[in-house]
C-alpha cells in the first residue's frame, strides 16, 4: 500500500458502490430519481462513479449549483434558504429546476427564472430527526411554507414541491406514516404538480433497511398523484464509505489516557462537536484498552470519544476514524491553522489516489 502522509481522508470506492447499487435498486424498482445532497458531500472526484448511478445534484447555494453543473453534469436542482436577486441570476445558468423556500420569495424572484421548473418548500409540521438543531419542523421553523391556503394561491406558479421533513431516519415504518399525512393533507395541492422531492435525511442504504417495501411505497405515492418523485439522499449515498486517517502524537495520563491525534473534530469532524456525538473507529479494532482519543487543537473539548482497543495506542499508532464522508469534507476548517487533511481515493481496482493535497499557500489564500 502506497504510504500518505497523515491525516487524509480516505473514500473507499468499492464500499461507495454498494451504496450506489441500492440507490440503483430504488431507482428501477420505484421510478423515482435520486439527486446527490451537495450540502452533504461535495467531493467531486467521487462524482464520475456516483453519476453513473445517480440523476443529478441538489445544492443549498449558488456555488453548489455551479459545483453540481461543472462537475457532475446531469440534472441540477438549485434550493436555498434565501435567494438574492444576484444569487437567482447566477442559479438560472447551471439549475433544471429552482426551489424556493417560501411564498415570499418565489413572488420576488420567479421573474427572473421564467423557463424554468419551479419549486416551493412546503413544511408539513411534522418530521424525523434526533436533535433539534436539524429539526425541519421545530419551532419556529423558517424551513418551507406551512400556510396551506398561501400554497394553494401560488400554486400555478411551480411545478413541483419540497417535502424536506427527515433527519438520519432509518425508521421505514415512521417514514411510511409521514408520508401517507402529507399525501391526506395535500391531495389537493400533490394533484397540481408535476414532481415532488421527498428530500433527504433518509437512511435506506443502512443494513437492514427493508428496500423491498421503500420501493413499493415510492411507486404507490408516485402513482396515485401522477408525479415523478425525487428523492435527495446525502447521508445515505456515502454512508460508511469513507474514513479519517490519523496518527497518535502523543499520549498523556490524566486518570486516564489520552491519545492525541493529528487531526481535530474541530477542524476535521465538526459534525461531532456540533451534536456531541463520538465518532466511530474503523481501526484498531474494539478490545481491553481503554483510552480516550482527543484532536490536536487547543480547544479543550477537542475530543473523539472514549474507547476500548484491542492495542494500546502509543506515538505512531495509525487510528482510521469511520464515516468520514457526510457533513464532514464540506465543514474542514482551517481552526488553529491545522494542516488539513488529503483527500485520497482507493479506486474499484485497488489503487490508492491522492487527489487533494492542502498546504500553507491555501491557509492563507483562505484568509486575508
Amino acid at each position: 500500500m502506497t504510504r500518505i502522509e497523515t491525516p487524509y481522508y480516505l473514500i473507499d470506492e468499492k464500499k461507495l458502490l454498494r451504496n450506489m447499487k441500492i440507490v440503483r435498486r430504488v431507482r428501477e424498482a420505484s421510478g423515482a430519481k435520486t439527486v446527490l445532497a451537495l450540502k452533504c458531500f461535495s467531493t467531486w472526484c467521487a462524482f464520475p462513479l456516483m453519476r453513473k448511478y445517480m440523476d443529478g445534484t441538489t445544492s443549498s447555494s449558488l456555488y453548489e449549483a455551479r459545483l453540481g453543473r461543472d462537475k457532475f453534469g446531469k440534472e441540477v436542482h438549485a434550493y436555498s434558504v434565501g435567494f438574492s436577486a444576484a444569487d437567482v441570476k447566477g442559479v438560472r445558468k447551471f439549475a433544471d429546476k429552482v426551489i424556493f423556500n417560501s411564498v415570499s420569495q418565489l413572488r420576488m424572484h420567479h421573474r427572473l427564472v421564467r423557463g424554468l421548473k419551479l419549486g416551493l418548500r412546503v413544511n408539513p409540521g411534522i418530521s424525523y430527526s434526533h436533535y433539534d438543531l436539524a429539526d425541519p419542523a421545530r419551532k419556529y421553523s423558517r424551513l418551507g411554507v406551512s400556510d396551506k391556503k398561501a400554497l394553494m394561491r401560488v400554486a400555478p406558479l411551480v411545478s413541483g414541491l419540497m417535502f424536506h421533513f427527515n433527519c438520519e431516519n432509518d425508521n421505514f415504518g415512521q417514514f411510511s406514516s409521514a408520508l401517507d399525512f402529507i399525501g391526506r393533507k395535500y391531495a389537493a395541492l400533490l394533484k397540481q404538480m408535476k414532481w415532488v422531492s421527498l428530500g433527504g435525511g433518509l437512511a435506506f442504504t443502512k443494513k437492514g433497511y427493508p428496500v423491498k417495501r421503500f420501493c413499493r411505497l415510492l411507486k404507490k405515492f408516485s402513482e396515485e398523484f401522477g408525479l415523478q418523485v425525487y428523492l435527495e439522499p446525502g447521508d445515505a449515498a456515502v454512508t460508511g464509505c469513507a474514513e479519517l486517517v490519523t496518527t497518535v502524537l502523543d499520549v498523556v495520563r490524566n486518570k486516564i489516557d489520552v491519545a492525541i491525534v493529528d487531526a481535530s473534530t474541530e477542524a476535521h469532524m465538526l459534525d461531532h462537536l456540533v451534536y456531541r456525538t463520538s465518532a466511530k473507529i474503523a481501526s484498531p479494532g474494539p478490545g481491553r484498552f481503554q483510552v480516550m482519543i482527543a484532536g490536536r487543537s487547543c480547544l479543550a473539548g477537542d475530543v473523539f470519544g472514549r474507547y476500548s482497543l484491542k492495542t494500546r495506542l502509543k506515538p505512531g499508532s495509525i487510528v482510521r476514524i469511520a464515516d468520514a464522508a457526510g457533513y464532514t469534507m464540506v465543514k474542514k476548517n482551517w481552526f488553529n491553522g491545522l494542516p488539513m487533511p488529503s483527500i485520497c481515493v482507493r479506486r474499484l481496482n485497488g489503487a490508492l489516489e491522492k487527489v487533494k493535497s492542502f498546504g500553507y499557500k491555501d491557509f492563507i489564500e483562505s484568509l486575508s
